[in-house]
Order: C-alpha cells, then structure tokens, then sequence
C-alpha cells in the first residue's frame, strides 16, 4: 500500500545527574538492540540527556537522521524539564517509557528509579500541555520496552498520516443522508486539510479526460483484476477515465499536503450524468491505500484512512446494514457458534469493498438504483459495483466522528464475519460481535452515530483505541461484556 508515512524511529535516552549516566545509556542500547531482533529499524541518538543543551543537540542529532517519531527512555530518573523539553520541541509523535531494575544484586550503583521519574514525567508533560504516547504498563525491561515500542509504530503512523493530510470531497453531503453530516472544525484541530468541491468540478475533469489514452490501460488493468468476475465489461473505460480523473485533481491540487483521501458524492445524479456507478474504483484506490467514502461522508474517509495506518491493510467503510433473519440462524446454528441472533448484523455497501476481501467477486449493476433509473431497461448507467460475499475472518468496526457540538467522539468493537452466506446482494457479510445488541442501543443510537462503519480486516481494537487517545478523544466506546452496563442502561431486565 501507498499514500502513507514511513515511520523512522528514534531512541534518546535521559539521565538525572545524580544518578551514572552511564546507568541510562547502557540501557538504552540494550533496548535499541531489542527493538532491532524484533525487526524494527532505529536511530539510537548518541546524547544521553541530562540539561537543556542536551536536549537541543539531541533533537538536532534526530533530525539530522531523519527521525518523525521520537522515544525519550528514562533508563534512570531523569531529568524533569530537558526531557519533556524534548517533547515540546520534536516535530513528531513521541513515546515515553522507563526502565525496571535489572537484578537484586545491583541495587545500590545500578538502581536507576525510572518507576519514579515516569511519574514526574507525566506530570511534567501536563505542566506543557503536551500529549505523548505512555504504554498500558510504562516500565520494563529492554524486551518488554521492545514489544511497546511495535505497539507504538502504528500509532506513531497515524499520527505523522493525518497531520499531512488532504480530504477531497465533491458534492453536498446527500439530504437523505444528513446522517453523514457533521461539524469539520475538529477536522482542522487534528491538523487534517480539508477542500470541499462541487460536482461540477468533478464532472468538468472528468468530461476533460474523455480522450485520454492512459483510459485504456487502466480498464485492462480492471480487467484483469476482475478476471472471470468480468460480468460488465462495457463499463471499465467510464470507470477507468473516472479513476484518472480523481487522482490527477489529487496530484494537482493536494499543495502542501503529502497524503490524501476522498469523500465524494455518489448518487444519484452521478449515475445519469458520469454514465456509471463508481464503487469499483472506490474498491481498487482503498486497495492501494486511498480510501474514498461514499455518500460525502468525510469523516468515514477519515476513519478509513486511520484503519489503514493502523492495520496496513486496506479498509472498507460498511453499512450497519440489516438483521440477520432467526430462519437463517435456526437453519445454520452449527456456524453462529455462541453467539446470540441479537449479536449479528449483516454488513452491506454497494460495491466498494476492495477485491481482496471478496469471495467470488464479480462486476454488477446496483440494483437499487436500477430500480429508480432503468427499472424497464437492461442496466448501463447503473454498473460499476464490485459485490461478493465478505471473507470470514476477525475484524473490527470502528469510527472517528464530530457530534452537533464539534466534539471527537470514536468507538472501537472487534468481532468476526463468518462463513455464512447472506443470501443477499452487494458487497456483504454476516457480522457477529459480542453483545451487539447492547453496543447498537447504547452506543450506536444513544451517541447518535451514522450508519457507516469502518472496518479494519484484523482484531485491531488495542491499536485503534491507543491512537484515537493519542489525537485526545475522551469519548471511546466499545462493546461492553455481558454484566458491565453502559451509562443510562437499565440495570433491571
């Protein structure tokens, strides 16, 4: 995948000066080479940190290298005001974390008390009103640091991903969709560009490439891809000229941004005037990293965008679609397992699920919209969706969104699609997550969130809650267990 940061790593290890530097340095290189046996390249900056001069010479020593995420390790005490300085000062995500004892045969010259300092630390970082990533559990030896440091990358990803990033969108948000309509000031707090089109712009470009011979290329490229899936061939030179189309107004007009998604306007007069529905390239461009949500929905672009920083796979923005019939259940208990009809739900979009998370996917038409445009006609207008069953497999549904009142709120659920076929139309799946019922009444409907869902292909929920507190959202829901009751639930059953 592209259109995303490659995340460089650095180390700099800080030392209060009562205690051996030589205490801090030695374990940071014990960490460094930790980090490296589990396949993660970093930059070890050689200033070992006791005072502010310390301090610029090593944020300079990391730019030099060309770090963008920066790890201050307390191998001893540390020095309060150089370390959080350190943090103030880097242009990047940063990570703090401290040593534990190594052995009770050294507690005397080779105790370090970084248990001690991480709560100064954190304390300090709150004096300057900075946000750094701290581990579930701070303080470890050089291989436990290791395995917090991997669980940083992703975070650190994210972080680097949205602050050079540009959402497109074209076209209003849909007024039968108002439920994808929400405040973009948080937007411009995260650091996230956004430029708001119209459709006639789109519609301009498009019509501009009419002649373009890179058309051809791209549709046998579709081709291809589709293979025996091909049911609608007619249709892969409109789609290919509308996929050129959207990545020449991105390298035109992305400016100082470096990565960037769309949300653009899908129906339903883009079916009569662009000739075809654009799932399908919705579908390939997340394959490449490039998510494009449907129906304007620029958070949902967001939201992708986060899943495929975090996961490194490519995403897909689903509609909390449709219960699962109790004959369906009754029929196939043997494939629900444990699980409860009130845990399922199918999972539904048009076409925009990207071809590697398909069984047998095959090119269609939209068989809603061809009820309302060509419901006497053979479909034209109305190809272009990629639609199969969803592979089964653990996911994990999550969303960024702004409230009324411009406050980020997420929730973050993992669960599993399973082998069960929906008998149904459109890209699709079957989706069981514990205790839905109660997450879709007291989460879903209670914070009043849009029918879109991100969905990571992976059981991402740990990743995906560490970054969305990183960008300082409070308000994180999950999918309570059994027995742990959600503010405003009624405890009697």
């Amino acid at each position: 995948m592209k259109n995303m940061p490659c995340v460089k790593l650095g180390i700099v290890a800080v030392s209060r000066d009562c205690f051996p530097m030589t205490l801090s340095s030695a374990r940071r290189a014990a960490v460094a080479a930790a980090v490296k046996k589990r396949g993660i390249e970093i930059e070890e900056i050689n200033v070992t940190v006791e005072n502010e001069r310390d301090a610029v010479q090593a944020l300079s020593e990391a730019k030099d290298a060309g770090v963008n995420a920066l790890f201050v390790y307390l191998g001893n005490f540390g020095p309060e005001g150089p370390e959080t300085l350190l943090a103030q000062k880097f242009c990047g995500p940063v990570m703090f974390a401290a040593a534990a004892e190594e052995t009770m045969e050294d507690l005397i010259n080779g105790r370090g008390d970084a248990y001690c300092g991480m709560l100064n630390a954190s304390y300090n970082l709150g004096l300057r009103n900075l946000r750094a990533y701290i581990p579930e559990y701070p303080v470890g030896t050089a291989d436990e640091i290791a395995l917090m440091v991997e669980e940083f990358i992703p975070v650190a990803r994210v972080m680097i991903g949205i602050s050079k990033l540009k959402i497109f969108s074209f076209g209003p948000r849909p007024f039968d969709f108002l439920a994808c309509n929400a405040p973009i000031k948080p937007l411009f707090d995260l650091g996230v560009e956004l430029q708001e089109n119209s459709e006639l712009d789109l519609y301009a470009s498009y019509h501009a490439n009419q002649n373009d011979p890179r058309i051809k290329e791209v549709a046998e490229d579709m081709a291809k891809e589709l293979g025996p899936g091909n049911k609608q061939p007619g249709v892969l030179s409109r789609l290919a000229q509308y996929e050129i189309t959207l990545l020449d107004w991105a390298e035109k007009h992305i400016g100082a941004s470096e990565y960037f998604v769309f949300a653009n306007k899908c129906w339903p007069a883009f079916q009569t005037q662009f000739g075809m529905v654009p799932c399908y390239v919705n579908s390939r461009l997340a394959s490449y990293g490039i998510p494009v949500s449907c129906e304007t929905d620029i958070y949902g672009a967001l939201t992708e965008y986060i899943i495929s920083l975090v996961t490194q796979i490519p995403p897909t923005l689903l509609d909390i679609n449709n219960s699962v019939p109790y004959d369906m259940y009754e029929s196939q208990k043997h494939l629900f397992g444990d699980y409860k009809p009130t845990d399922l739900f199918m999972g539904f979009h048009c076409g925009n699920t990207p071809i590697c998370h398909l069984r047998n996917p095959e090119m269609k038409y939209q068989l809603i919209m061809k009820r309302l445009l060509e419901n006497d006609s053979e479909p034209d207008i109305t190809r272009g969706t990629l639609e199969g069953n969803i592979k089964s497999g653990g996911v994990t549904l999550f969303r960024l969104q702004s409230s009324a009142n411009c406050k980020l709120r997420s929730y973050v659920a993992e669960g599993e699609v399973l082998e069960v076929d929906p008998k149904s139309f459109g890209g699709i799946g079957v989706v069981a997550i514990p205790e839905m019922a109660r997450f879709y009444r007291h989460v879903l409907i209670e914070k009043q969130y849009p029918h879109h869902a991100g969905v990571a292909f992976a059981k991402a929920g740990k990743a995906l809650y560490n970054t969305v507190r990183m960008l300082g959202v409070d308000d994180i829901s999950y999918n309570r267990p059994a027995g742990s009751l959600y503010c405003g639930e009624n405890p009697y059953k």
